[in-house]
């Protein structure tokens, strides 16, 4: 769950203002110590993404998988020019898994 960044700077003003330590602040506010101290350092949260999005063309990925159904990750990875985790997520996004069904 992200909190709103007034809270957070709610939290820590407080913190600061009662001498508190983090301990004592995670716990009349319910939170952990580590997101505290993630709050002090960098108080705006992270954005959600910081790589483009992925290159492999969906279409020829769903031929590839009629074509040959019983390939291995890295062999399309091969033949579609994509790492193997890309095409791992690629086909988590569509669906498909890599289980064989008899």
């Amino acid at each position: 769950m992200t909190y709103s960044v007034d809270l957070r700077s709610k939290i820590l003003a407080i913190k600061e203002r009662d001498n508190l330590t983090y301990k004592e602040t995670a716990d009349y506010f319910g939170v952990s110590i580590n997101s505290l101290v993630r709050w002090h350092n960098k108080l705006e949260p992270q954005k959600t993404r910081n790589k483009p999005a992925t290159k492999i063309n969906m279409d020829a990925l769903l031929e590839d998988v009629r074509n040959y159904p019983d390939a291995y990750l890295r062999e399309r990875a091969g033949r579609l020019n994509a790492s193997v985790s890309g095409i791992s997520d690629a086909l988590k996004r569509l669906g498909i898994s890599c289980k064989k069904t008899f």
